[in-house]
């Protein structure tokens, strides 16, 4: 089985797909100023299975939009979007975030909770500030650092995964140039990294169980434990970074 099958496998049954948490999202929703009580347009872009959707479904009037190339992880959101009672509010849609089928100026905001690296911090904003209405919201959290310098170790291993790593300020004026106005930025705190390594822990023996501990199945468990390990060891250098903006035209008021 190759890698994607396999990660697909892994992570289809995971509340969540990267570190975050409620409290977070709800600090992003009040820093961008994003009314609750209104029947806002919202894409969530890389939306794995469906946490942030289900939360803004629950806590907001806002009709979502949950874009995900993986059509096994849209699946659970249907599944738990139906538990919850709130499918007739979320629209699933199997898509890449770099082929997006939206109309111009569709929504009032788009939000994506570690995803964009897939495409590159600065393609991704860039390339889907096409879809905000004028004074629309961006929501985005990356990869960042949290100090002006940090251990070779840990730089020499993000700058190979991720050369777009870098720090809020840089992350900022990326925005700035890119037609947004930034509203906001916080870290996410390490209870959002346990609320997704934690449960991930637990997975791993069952899913090497069920792979008959194959090299495969083991290698994504290794690389998974490596990323834990580095957090562990390197948590004060970096982190994800939220970043609250807002398309900028000429006609903003």
């Amino acid at each position: 089985m190759s890698s994607l099958p396999l990660l697909i496998d892994f992570h289809k049954d995971g509340q969540r797909l990267g570190p975050g948490g409620s409290a977070a999202s709800r600090h992003a929703l009040q820093l961008g100023k994003v009314p609750t009580d209104q029947p806002l347009r919202i894409a969530d872009i890389g939306c794995g299975t469906g946490a942030l959707s289900l939360q803004l479904a629950q806590e907001t009037r806002a009709h979502i939009t949950a874009v995900d190339f993986i059509p096994d992880f849209l699946e659970t959101l249907r599944r738990r979007a139906k538990r919850q009672g709130v499918e007739n509010r979320i629209h699933t849609l199997s898509a890449s975030m770099d082929e997006l089928p939206f109309n111009s100026e569709q929504f009032d905001v788009i939000w994506s909770e570690g995803a964009v690296y897939n495409m590159g911090f600065e393609r991704g904003i860039s390339y889907w500030r096409q879809f905000l209405k004028p004074g629309g919201k961006l929501v985005v959290s990356e990869l960042s650092w949290l100090t002006p310098a940090r251990p070779k170790e840990i730089q020499t291993y993000w700058e190979a995964e991720y050369p777009e790593v870098d720090t809020a300020p840089a992350k900022l004026t990326v925005l700035e140039r890119n037609g947004y106005a930034p509203l906001g930025y916080f870290p996410l705190p390490e209870s959002c990294w346990e609320n997704y390594f934690a449960p991930m822990r637990e997975r791993f023996p069952d899913f090497l169980q069920e792979h008959d501990h194959s090299a495969e199945a083991l290698a994504l468990v290794q690389a998974e434990q490596q990323e834990m390990d580095l957090y562990a060891r390197f948590r004060s250098f970096f982190g994800y970074g939220v970043y609250i903006a807002q398309r900028f035209d000429s006609t903003n008021e």
